[in-house]
């Protein structure tokens, strides 16, 4: 079995931090997305990987190129054992398109199909495994939701699917297809045959309604435990969350006599904390400095991070950003690479960011 990962898209709900970033290098507990992705199907014993990249396209605003970036993250694949091959999508023409432009690497062989920023903790080799097992035409990976007006939803007659519906208005059930899917070969045939959506894309909804139509066997497997979509800033503060909750602390850092480390707290080689407290769960990245500054919980500093005489909760700070004398708490924050957050003078309140790379801010 080979893998893909989606890689491209445009992430217009977060902007303007994706102006300048892929949405799936964004770090959770100090790691990024798509690194979680590919760790599932590593675990999953899924050796071969193609990664779908976006590239600039005139006609389509907005659109960006995020090889070269992901290239620089992931490599070819070393440190999980697996071999990535990279595609580039002209354009955002829709998950079936992308899907399909993998043909000539899958091959005859059955494939997981991964969108690069969902993240689920509890991986898909339970999903794999199943798949093996039983043998359908199609897998698809299910959650409940509260809300499924926002996602594609499936109806099911025991564990096989027999309508799926683009986010109704009036859902038929609360099961939301996650992100994951499992194909053979009979995809290929229902893309083929695929016409452009209202929204001018492939959509791969409308590929596995094609399989059922013809009588091929789709099956699902519920997620058992957390799946976020981190395409917002909420999903992605809760996903660093669970991350973070996950952790067990660990010291490789310098913390001066004056600072406290409440509960887990992870300080990365290099970092130093200089009278702070710092309320886990909570991660310091490497080479970054803190002092005189009360963080946590659920903060994650990625790298040469400085913050001084400041206050954060329930935040994601990216690497080489500082963050100086602000007045009152940031809490539930995404700031970008190379921000600088400062003030002239204290008062009282609190502020919610989410700043794109090399913003600057001053609070006056």
């Amino acid at each position: 079995m080979k893998g893909v990962v989606l890689a491209g898209g445009r992430a217009t709900r977060l902007r303007p931090l994706t102006h300048t970033m892929t949405k799936h290098l964004i770090p959770l507990a100090n790691k990024p997305i798509i690194f979680y992705c590919l760790e599932s199907l590593a675990l999953a014993g899924i050796k071969e990987v193609a990664i779908i990249v976006g590239c600039r396209h005139p006609d389509y605003p907005g659109s960006l190129d995020t090889g070269p970036e992901i290239f620089d993250a992931v490599g070819c694949g070393e440190r999980w054992g697996l071999r990535v091959t990279y595609i580039e999508q002209d354009a955002p023409r829709g998950i079936a398109h992308a899907v399909g432009l993998t043909r000539d690497f899958i091959g005859a062989d059955p494939f997981v199909v991964f969108l690069g920023d969902n993240f689920l903790p509890s991986g898909i080799s339970d999903f794999v495994r199943e798949f093996d097992q039983t043998q359908p035409n199609t897998m698809i990976l299910l959650c409940h939701v509260p809300n499924p007006r926002d996602f594609g939803v499936a109806v099911l007659e025991g564990e096989r699917v027999v309508r799926l519906e683009e986010k109704p208005e009036h859902p038929p059930s609360d099961l939301a297809l996650v992100g994951v899917y499992l194909f053979d070969h009979h995809v290929w045939k229902a893309i083929d045959n695929l016409k452009p959506s209202w929204r001018n894309e492939l959509e791969i909804t409308h590929a596995i309604q094609a399989l059922i139509d013809e009588g091929l066997v789709v099956r699902s497997h519920e997620v058992k435990g957390w799946w976020k979509d981190t395409g917002t800033l909420r999903d992605l503060l809760e996903a660093n969350r669970i991350v973070l909750d996950a952790l067990a602390g660990a010291n490789l850092g310098q913390v001066d006599e004056r600072s406290q480390l409440l509960g887990r707290v992870v300080i990365e080689e290099g970092a130093t904390v200089a009278n702070s407290i710092i309320q886990g769960p909570a991660i310091i990245g490497r080479r970054s400095r803190i002092a005189d500054s009360l963080l946590g919980p659920y903060v994650s500093i990625h790298f040469q991070v400085e913050i001084e005489a400041s206050e954060l909760a329930n935040s994601i700070v990216l690497e080489e950003s500082a963050i100086r004398r602000v007045p009152g708490r940031i809490r539930d924050s995404l700031i970008g690479k190379n921000v600088a957050v400062h003030a002239t003078e204290r008062r009282p309140g609190w502020h919610q960011f989410m700043l794109g790379d090399y913003s600057q801010v001053t609070l006056a």
